[in-house]
């Protein structure tokens, strides 16, 4: 199927609307447009093109619909609690982030079994739970109901990407919570501040290469911290400015080489190191 494409092409106009705006609530508005109009677009390759064996539908309804899917959830969510966050006390804003962040737990806890069994990374029961046309009588329904049908839906595709979803509000919300104490505690310092005495030597290019490569691969928050932010970490830790990221990040997957150049270049000298070591 073709939805790589469409996935990569979403993923980068979601990069580009959050890291050009601090407006939080039109960064959610948008981002509900942009992913409403990716879901509906990958239904459609779905209902016409359908998939060669059980193990691709299991495969993209278990990994890619809900990485979409879990974005639009993300986002209605995100513009449900900031439009009616309290612009009055730290005290209160606290208090209301951390009740969001309890509302938010006890869906994990209505969902226990099933939580246990995607966390583990079991595949015992993927059948069931994503192949269209099957049921589970255990798994309570849900909201958002407005994208289920047979023909795009399987009985657990949602679940997943709510937890997903659910995931990175909490780690949001978190951030907020800490954002609003530490400025409260000291109103003249600002988090992630601090002057380094460290700079990056290397080429922005490498440094995005390694940004998007640690963003990938779920090692930072799960996963699901934003570009945005791991790229501010990284500039105030190396004192470096990366520019239009995402723009850089489109060049290096056009390159007609290797797409890794910089990774590929860290496992070399990393392997002779090792090898040195080992003499």
């Amino acid at each position: 199927m073709e939805y790589q494409e469409l996935i990569a092409e979403f993923e980068t106009k979601l990069e580009a609307l959050e890291s050009c705006n601090d407006d939080v609530l039109y960064v959610a508005e948008s981002g509900i447009t942009h992913t409403e109009r990716c879901i509906k677009n990958l239904r459609k390759e779905v209902v016409e093109k359908g998939f060669d064996s059980t193990q691709e539908e299991i495969f993209f309804f278990k990994h890619i619909k809900p990485q979409i899917f879990s974005k639009l959830i993300y986002y209605v969510k995100l513009y449900n609690i900031e439009s009616k966050r309290p612009r009055s006390s730290t005290k209160f804003q606290v208090k209301y982030l951390n009740n969001q962040i309890n509302k938010l737990q006890v869906y994990f806890n209505d969902n226990l079994e099933f939580y246990h069994y995607y966390r583990r990374g079991a595949t015992t029961l993927d059948e069931q739970y994503f192949v269209r046309g099957r049921s589970d009588l255990r798994s309570p329904t849900e909201t958002f109901h407005f994208f289920i049908d047979e023909q795009f839906s399987t009985c657990q595709d949602i679940t997943v990407a709510t937890i997903m979803a659910f995931d990175r509000l909490i780690v949001y919300l978190q951030q907020e919570i800490e954002i609003l104490v530490t400025h409260h505690n000291n109103p003249k310092s600002h988090p992630m501040k601090q002057s380094s005495k460290l700079f990056w030597t290397g080429s922005k290019t490498d440094l995005i290469e390694l940004i998007y490569a640690l963003h990938n691969c779920g090692a930072i928050n799960s996963g699901t911290a934003d570009i945005k932010e791991m790229a501010l970490v990284f500039e105030q830790m190396f004192n470096i400015d990366l520019g239009n990221y995402y723009h850089t990040f489109i060049e290096i997957r056009a390159r007609k080489n290797s797409k890794t150049k910089f990774l590929d270049r860290l496992i070399d000298v990393l392997t002779k190191r090792f090898e040195e070591s080992d003499e």
